[in-house]
């Protein structure tokens, strides 16, 4: 397989797939039931190939030579059986010390004011998702959303300068640090929204359109999460009961979080702000 293949279908360079495994700290071996093994590049590359496209198990035996059935017990093994989310999934789900300390804050947020931002003190953005799924045989009316008229799961995310998805939780820090997300929100001394009352004045309509324009940065971590690992948009492939989806959506993000730090993004670009890297 050449560069060109490898990152085409694993979203990685070839390279740089030996470093994704040991970031990741994936087991040398996986032991799956029925007795299927492989090892830890074998199941990562497996995984990678899966979520990268809506192709079918049986689009994958040419590349790893094994029926669906071991293909579809191994990719579920590193996702379903916690092999990633159990190990990393606090990264993004938990307050990251590593990402969200008090220099970090000041350093997104003086990224985002030196960009035009009137906030001196807004160091993300904030915004929700909402990933269609296929229509579940029972509880139906759970994962009924309204408002897009689809069966579907919601995720929010906050998106950080360096390209990263952060988190919500509110930071510790001497001054009240916020982030800033749309109308949806409410407004608050930890998350800032834009001016509401009718008219505007001109100086509130500035702080609007200023905040607007930086804020579709999380519209780019969305779309870098779904490009890369376009599985996600097919919902027909996402049935719940069959498929743990809510773990699928937060394993790609956090491998979108390390091909970020690999390779960065428009998000890092637009800021000048380099993610850390793979190893931290």
């Amino acid at each position: 397989m050449n560069s060109a293949e490898c990152k085409a279908e694993f979203r990685v360079e070839k390279h740089d797939l030996p470093r994704l495994v040991a970031a990741l700290q994936l087991p040398p071996v996986f032991k799956c039931e029925k007795r299927s093994i492989c090892d830890d590049m074998e199941g990562l590359c497996i995984l990678l190939q899966r979520v990268a496209y809506p192709c079918r198990l049986s689009d994958l035996i040419p590349r790893f030579g094994r029926p669906v059935s071991v293909l579809s017990l191994i990719s579920n093994d590193v996702i379903d059986y916690n092999i990633i989310y159990d190990v990393h999934g606090h990264r993004i789900t938990q307050w990251n010390p590593d990402l969200l300390n008090p220099g970090a804050l000041q350093r997104y947020a003086e990224a985002i004011s030196g960009k035009g931002g009137p906030l001196d003190n807004c160091f993300g953005f904030v915004d929700g998702t909402v990933r269609p799924i296929s229509r579940p045989n029972e509880r139906q009316r759970i994962v009924c959303n309204s408002h897009k008229r689809v069966h579907a799961l919601k995720f929010q995310s906050l998106s950080l300068p360096n390209g990263l998805i952060g988190n919500l939780f509110g930071p510790v820090a001497a001054q009240a640090m916020c982030i800033y997300g749309d109308l949806a929100y409410p407004l608050r001394v930890h998350l800032q929204t834009p001016f509401r009352r009718v008219p505007l004045t001109p100086l509130m309509q500035d702080y609007n359109e200023a905040m607007s324009a930086l804020r579709i940065s999380v519209e780019w971590l969305f779309g870098d999460v779904i490009n890369s690992f376009k599985f996600l948009d097919y919902k027909k492939n996402l049935k719940i009961g069959l498929s743990s989806v809510g773990k699928m959506y937060v394993v790609c993000a956090l491998l979108r979080n390390a091909i970020t730090c690999l390779y960065g993004n428009n998000t890092s670009d637009y800021f000048g702000i380099e993610p850390p890297s793979l190893e931290q």
